[in-house]
């Protein structure tokens, strides 16, 4: 599981204001793990810089063509024309521009496995009669083990050399220091990357996405059930390619899919329908940007930590620094305003990881401040404990944040006891963020509290943090 354990970025690293870098139309992207967006190669023709519009979108495209005729010229798999197109079908892991789901910068590209099986499965839809480069972006639909992260790589090989450009350029204005980085056998004077001595790739803000194709066949079938124009393809004679969705019936969907020329291109036709808007970073749903910002929050509302909390020998000492931290967390959202933080300029709340990261910048920015000899750990995928603060090698303290809109009684329950087993520690928090819909949900997480505690169980504290919308002062006049 990737963890966060620090929360450079290239404004903070740099000294750079974040507005500059926005201005230039730059992800600020983490330095230490990547930051998960993810370049969408349909986005290309509509970005607002040369360098991509017409470079990458031109290099994309020329090499998806290439590809396609070679395949459709191939006898068999091995033949000298098949050679051809796996030698340019072999895309590798490139981590420089700090895009992903890794847990470092470093990633792990296709493999040989995975490229040999994607492109066979080209193969099949060239067979087909499809000519359109854009199925390319669609193969996570067809092959186990290619996500929007791998598409991403896929096209970042691609269009690396006009993102080194689209990088030159825009240093010309930040006048960051730069070495020199011999790559693909060309010498690029580029900014370096101080945590993993590698070059620092730019990636323009207006071509990626959270989730740039559809990456199962439920989301053809959520993508069909939202867009009215194509109702009527999917319930007559298509319709049997997604009407099952279960894991096990996905093999069977694929060979009918590849099975039909008309089936795939409707497929395509759904795919393509997407709309073509990258990532919204102003309302930043995912949580990807926003709590950069709020890094340095432990100097606009201080909190001093006692001498004696911060000698930590034992894990009763541990819990109370954890709950005087969990405590300045909820005076923060309830009575500070930082409510905010938790929802999208769209009214609506952002999304649990978002406020998994609210926690944790807020967390870190305190043990810093207070010169903490500790550092939480949060996890950036979708574990289910988000966050680890260890004092020492026995002493550690696990807490997972839900919001009241998932299911509460589940989180605490299986996942926060499972996994303070799987820490070796008796001392666990749960964090409940209240944004709506909660019902009786926190009733029976207490209830079930209290009846642990009745037989004799050690339980883990809940926190239930009011993290709902206020209306400004002058609407409530």
């Amino acid at each position: 599981m990737a963890k966060i354990t620090s929360l450079e970025t290239i404004s903070s690293e740099f000294g750079i204001n974040p507005k500059e870098l926005e201005k230039l139309d730059i992800i600020d992207t983490q330095l230490t793990v990547d930051t998960n967006l993810f370049i969408d190669p349909l986005l290309l023709p509509e970005s607002k810089h040369e360098e991509i519009n017409t470079g990458a979108a031109t290099a994309y495209e020329q090499r998806f063509e290439f590809i396609i005729k070679l395949l459709a010229a191939s006898k068999e798999k091995g033949d000298i024309t098949w050679r051809k197109a796996e030698k340019l079908f072999n895309f590798s892991e490139v981590s420089w521009t700090c895009l992903g789901y890794s847990a470092s910068v470093r990633g792990s590209g296709f493999g040989p496995e995975l490229t040999s099986s994607t492109l066979e499965t080209a193969a099949q839809i060239v067979a087909l009669g499809i000519t359109d480069i854009d199925f390319f972006m669609g193969l996570s639909l067809f092959e186990e083990g290619i996500g929007p992260d791998r598409i991403s790589d896929m096209t970042t090989n691609i269009i690396l050399s006009n993102l080194i450009d689209f990088t030159i350029r825009q240093n010309d204005q930040l006048k960051l220091p730069t070495k020199q980085f011999k790559i693909k056998d060309e010498i690029f004077c580029l900014p370096e990357n101080p945590h993993s001595k590698d070059p620092l790739i730019f990636v323009p803000r207006d071509i990626v996405r959270d989730l740039p194709i559809a990456s199962d066949w439920s989301d053809i079938s959520r993508i069909a059930r939202e867009n009215e124009e194509y109702r009527e393809k999917v319930s007559s004679g298509v319709g049997k390619v997604w009407a099952t969705m279960s894991k096990k019936r996905k093999q069977a969907l694929r060979d009918s899919a590849l099975q039909s020329k008309e089936a795939f291109e409707q497929i395509l036709d759904l795919l393509k329908d997407i709309p073509k808007t990258p990532y919204n970073f102003e309302g930043d749903r995912n949580g990807e940007a926003f709590w950069t910002r709020l890094k340095n929050i432990a100097e606009h509302y201080p909190l001093t930590i006692s001498e004696t909390t911060k000698n930590i020998t034992n894990i009763e000492e541990a819990k109370k620094l954890v709950d005087t931290i969990i405590l300045q967390f909820q005076d923060l959202i309830e009575n500070k305003g930082i409510w905010k933080e938790l929802w999208s300029d769209e009214k609506k709340p952002r999304r649990e990881k978002a406020a998994q990261r609210l926690f944790f910048v807020i967390a870190y920015s305190y043990c810093q401040a207070n010169n903490l000899d500790v550092t939480p750990e949060a996890d950036t995928g979708n574990g289910p404990v988000d966050f680890k603060f260890s004092f020492g090698f026995n002493t550690r303290v696990v807490v997972e944040i839900k919001l009241s809109t998932n299911d509460l009684v589940s989180g605490y329950t299986k996942q926060l006891e499972i996994y303070k087993k799987a820490e070796d520690t008796k001392s666990g928090i749960y964090l409940v963020i209240d944004v709506g819909n909660i019902g009786q949900k926190y009733n029976e997480v207490q209830r079930m509290r209290r009846e642990a505690i009745d037989v004799g169980k050690k339980t883990s504290t809940i926190y239930l943090v009011d993290g709902n919308r206020r209306e400004s002062a002058s609407k409530r006049k």
